[in-house]
């Protein structure tokens, strides 16, 4: 509110001033001359910024294009495919789906078929019956006692205070209505999650929920938050795409009273999780605590979510998989895509593997040790189309989800605020006055039309390729441009199917 009435008052001082010049040219110049003598003099004294020291009011310009730069260029430069990180097009296949509105694209695709990395898919002179209900995935290996039927397209990790509390109840009511689960984040259950939608309950390296006062990971607490009816399935956050190896970071600004209460922490604090576990250190640590899990929650599916850095740690845990009969239900794969937390510049551009190449390796290592038909695998980095998930299912992922994709369904205009407390559309703000733009009465319809109509164009996609079933989905269906050639993806990535020698990964 502070901020809308700091614009109006603004807003009102230019109309004045520009009627009074209008009426009385004399005053209102006069006004305007006494502004800008005022302004000219403080710049000239203050020592802060050496551009307006040197160049009094003039100065300011430099700033105000700078402030209005990332807009200028998301409107009136960039074109439809070249907008970074999410060009027009993808925001415009969400925020269409979201609204029901166009499901066409007229006179022609407007991407470079010849360009280098062009990806397409190859259908079937004979397209199989088009599915009346999009095919679900059981989740839940040998020692799952509560498996769970999830949708091939859910909401991935994004926590209560990251996102608004509007943002948290709209998801939860879309993934309730149209019947797919909501990972709720590293920063615990708030009651916002508790809307009816399926939860998948994430615990990061901060324990948010379920920590002891000194921060370490307390038993009963989970105990009490896994045996909520909503909480589906767990997951443990070893790493995201956005930041691995760095931890979380939740910036003060954000952290009011109510989410320090929920994630048991000091209010408007900078709340940091750990880079790492305290729970374990070592891959069968990351598996005793997995089996605890388990036991604490009644048998309901475990899992863990990291984005690949050294190849050699993940071939260990497989390894102890096999050594000590001891195996998640699921295995998430972050790329180093992945964004929607705040994270230090070097680690989001230079630091994980791409989501495309650890989701093959991640496939393709539990096929060779034989545990690829006792977990499944869920994809989380940019995920937002139809052929996203058609091409995520061929290379071997069970599952996919989205976060930015949900966060554009919302209303998200990637205004690239997200950390500052000052998100234009209340997506990514807890700041009263923006957070009331996000209505949730309207919003969580569109999460749940997103979903409907891009799972829906997906079994479109599906019946084209002459698919039947999701197990006759695989690599050979999707094609690369790489230089002057086309290749599939099973040629550029040979399947390894089961108990393949593992001693291929030794030089790792």
């Amino acid at each position: 509110m502070r901020e809308a009435i700091q614009f109006t008052f603004i807003a009102l001082g230019i109309i004045a001033i520009i009627t009074c010049t209008a009426i009385w040219p004399i005053y209102g110049f006069s006004i305007l001359g006494a502004l800008v003598f005022g302004i000219g003099i403080y710049d000239l004294f203050q020592k802060k910024h050496s551009i307006l020291r040197n160049f009094p009011v003039l100065g300011h310009m430099r700033f105000l294009l700078e402030m209005i730069g990332p807009e200028i260029h998301q409107y009136f430069v960039e074109s439809d495919t070249d907008g970074k990180p999410i060009d027009r097009n993808h925001r415009t296949y969400v925020y269409e789906r979201a609204k029901l509105q166009n499901e066409t694209h007229p006179f022609g695709t407007e991407l470079n078929v010849e360009a280098e990395n062009y990806k397409w898919m190859k259908h079937s002179i004979y397209p199989s019956k088009l599915l009346e209900e999009a095919p679900r995935v059981l989740v839940g290996g040998p020692d799952c006692k509560q498996p769970y039927s999830a949708s091939i397209f859910n909401i991935s990790a994004m926590s209560y205070g990251a996102l608004s509390k509007n943002a948290v109840m709209a998801l939860n009511l879309g993934a309730k209505a149209g019947n797919f689960f909501h990972d709720t984040g590293e920063g615990g259950i708030a009651e916002y999650h508790l809307k009816g939608g399926d939860l998948v309950y994430e615990v990061g390296t901060g324990y948010f929920g379920c920590r002891t006062e000194d921060g370490n990971f307390s038993p009963e607490k989970f105990r009490e938050k896994a045996a909520l009816p909503n909480v589906k399935m767990i997951e443990i956050k070893i790493s995201q795409g956005a930041k691995p190896g760095h931890g979380g970071v939740l910036p003060a600004v954000k952290n009011n009273d109510e989410i320090a209460e929920i994630r048991g922490v000091k209010p408007h604090t900078t709340v940091l999780s750990p880079p790492g576990h305290s729970a374990f250190s070592n891959a069968e640590g990351l598996l005793r605590f997995v089996k605890q899990m388990r036991e604490l929650s009644d048998g309901k599916p475990i899992g863990f979510k990291l984005c690949i850095g050294s190849k050699k740690e993940f071939i260990d845990i497989c390894e102890k998989m096999v050594e000590t009969g001891i195996k998640p239900d699921f295995i998430t794969v972050d790329g180093s895509e992945g964004g929607t937390g705040a994270a230090p510049i070097d680690f989001s551009n230079y630091v994980g593997m791409p989501w495309e190449k650890a989701l093959v390796f991640v496939v393709d290592t539990l096929n060779g040790f034989d545990l690829k038909k006792d977990i499944k695998v869920v994809t989380a980095t940019k995920i937002f189309t139809a052929f996203d998930i058609f091409k995520a299912l061929c290379i071997g992922a069970d599952i996919c989800n989205s976060a930015r994709g949900m966060m554009l369904a919302l209303g998200c205009i990637q205004a690239l605020r997200c950390d500052t407390n000052k998100c234009p559309t209340g997506v990514t703000t807890n700041n009263p006055s923006l957070m009331r733009g996000l209505v949730v009465e309207d919003k969580w319809k569109r999460v749940k039309n997103y979903h409907g109509e891009t799972v829906k164009e997906f079994l479109e996609l599906f019946a084209a390729a002459g698919c039947k079933t999701l197990s006759d989905m695989n690599r050979s269906f999707i094609f690369k441009q790489i230089e002057t050639e086309i290749k599939c993806y099973e040629e550029i990535y040979p399947t390894y199917r089961e108990k393949f020698l593992k001693e291929v990964y030794n030089e790792f």
